[in-house]
């Protein structure tokens, strides 16, 4: 098989594959510090990681870098999260509900 050729666009797409995997870095260390619950929910932050990592093997392609084949699962993203519901509603205080006229 032969090898690849460079293209006039190569230096382009490696810089691009650099950003991405500096933004991958970035999501990697609001994981390991929690930051994350700042800023996202727990659904939400999956979904950005998994399209961090899908963008990287995209432009990895492109610039003619090897990809990963691993899948990573949720746990294997963020292996210490427990699910927590985004909405609690307070507890009763004991005092009947108003009534709203119609």
């Amino acid at each position: 098989m032969s090898d690849r050729q460079t293209g006039p666009y190569d230096g382009i797409a490696s810089r691009w594959l650099a950003l991405v995997e500096r933004r991958q870095q970035h999501f990697i260390e609001l994981c390991d510090s929690g930051r994350w619950r700042h800023y996202y929910t727990q659904a939400e932050f999956l979904r950005e990681m998994r399209k961090v990592l899908r963008v990287r093997d995209q432009w990895a392609v492109i610039a003619g870098v090897p990809v990963s084949d691993e899948d990573l699962s949720d746990d294997d993203l963020m292996p210490d999260l427990e699910y927590q519901p985004l909405y609690r509603p307070p507890p009763a205080a004991g005092l009947p509900a108003t009534a709203w006229p119609d």
